[in-house]
């Protein structure tokens, strides 16, 4: 156990399905996974670990931002041996033809953070994911008649912030922003794991469009349904 989750070591599986809301990942596992148990709620942070299509996976919640994701996907990657973490959430799209519902999944982050100076000892500003699990995606996405963006997004540490998305885009090519991958990428990193992260739009920054906190808890099903294809190939 650590100071963030109670579960013991063989209750987390190899590979980590993460939300950042904790009433989604409940749902997840409610809604696919089969003798599943709830394995953490410390602090809210809910966990479940059960089976989908017979493939052990844990779903567990992040929580909001770079630090809260680089506590408990680093716990995860080092003290419960996890493997693969796929990061499933929602993001706000800074260019007008990634529109509401539309699914990105993230190639690289983009961050201005002290995250990476204090963990890795060095300023990288851009991180990147796993190219093989980006490959299963894409393989299953194509499959399954689902179209898949791909791209970089931009991790902010500031929900009400004033960024200019103009140079985001321009300078940095970030297509939408987010705010946990950085920190989960640069944990995958240093530890020597692999992690990813899909997204679904559910706000432009463009058009002003936004879906409701209730879609976003209970309507991302594509998404979900892709990662959890995902983790059954690994």
């Amino acid at each position: 156990m650590t100071p963030h989750i109670e579960a013991k070591k063989e209750d987390i599986a190899k590979v980590v399905i993460m939300p950042g809301d904790p009433l989604r990942a409940k749902m997840i596992a409610e809604k696919y996974l089969e003798n599943y148990k709830l394995i953490n709620q410390v602090r809210g942070m809910l966990g479940y670990t059960g089976f989908y299509k017979e493939k052990r996976i844990t779903v567990m919640a992040s929580g909001m931002g770079i630090a809260s994701m680089g506590i408990y996907s680093y716990e995860l990657f080092n003290m419960y041996d996890v493997d693969y973490i796929i990061r499933v959430g929602s993001c706000g799209s800074y260019v007008d033809d990634l529109n509401i519902m539309d699914l990105l999944l993230v190639t690289s982050s983009y961050a201005k953070t002290d995250y990476d100076e204090m963990v890795a000892g060095k300023n990288s500003d851009v991180l990147y994911s796993s190219e093989k699990l980006n490959e299963k995606f894409l393989s299953i996405a194509s499959l399954k008649g689902i179209e898949l963006r791909t791209g970089r997004v931009h991790s902010t540490d500031a929900f009400y912030g004033n960024s200019d998305i103009n140079e985001l885009y321009n300078k940095y090519n970030c297509l939408a922003a987010e705010m946990e991958t950085f920190s989960l990428f640069q944990n995958a990193d240093i530890l020597g794991k692999e992690a990813t992260c899909i997204l679904t739009v559910s706000d432009s920054l463009v058009t002003k469009e936004e879906i409701s906190a209730e879609a976003r808890q209970n309507s991302l099903t594509d998404m979900v349904e892709l990662a959890l294809e995902v983790s059954v190939s690994l």
